[in-house]
């Protein structure tokens, strides 16, 4: 396939987590358990999604020929791409009651958690920010114009 899949599929992990950690803050001001539920929910997708999407990058990656003047920020965007993806599902876990029972049910989040999200969110704005520096400024993934 000519087109990279990395930057298609970067938008579900993307959406699912901004949404998580907005619906973390509102919250804390209306309909706490089903928005908390949904919360987690939105982070469990993220957290799947996002392991598609860096595979893909991972691929992307290896296209990229060595000396490229992008290899310094491709690791950069990777290293905040991982810690956006630990952050979420370490807020993630931290709603979980039960794992090693194997009977699953979900906390409120406490504030550990809550703070994870709230970081995640931010490492996840950075990610996107470098990722945007890799296509638009190094023309990384993108098609040679004429």
């Amino acid at each position: 396939m000519k087109h990279p899949l990395h930057p298609m599929l970067v938008h579900f992990p993307i959406a699912a987590w901004l949404m998580a950690t907005v619906l973390d803050g509102v919250a804390l001001v209306w309909q706490p358990w089903l928005l908390q539920t949904f919360a987690a929910l939105l982070m469990l997708v993220g957290c799947a999604t996002g392991l598609i999407a860096a595979a893909a990058g991972f691929v992307d990656l290896l296209k990229l020929p060595d000396g490229h003047p992008a290899l310094r920020i491709v690791n950069r965007h990777m290293g905040m791409a991982l810690a956006s993806w630990c952050l979420y599902a370490g807020s993630l876990l931290l709603r979980v009651q039960g794992i090693q029972q194997h009977q699953f049910s979900l906390v409120a989040p406490g504030t550990v958690a809550l703070a994870l999200s709230g970081a995640g969110l931010l490492a996840v704005l950075a990610t996107g920010f470098l990722g945007g520096t890799l296509v638009y400024g190094h023309g990384v993934g993108t098609s040679p114009r004429p």
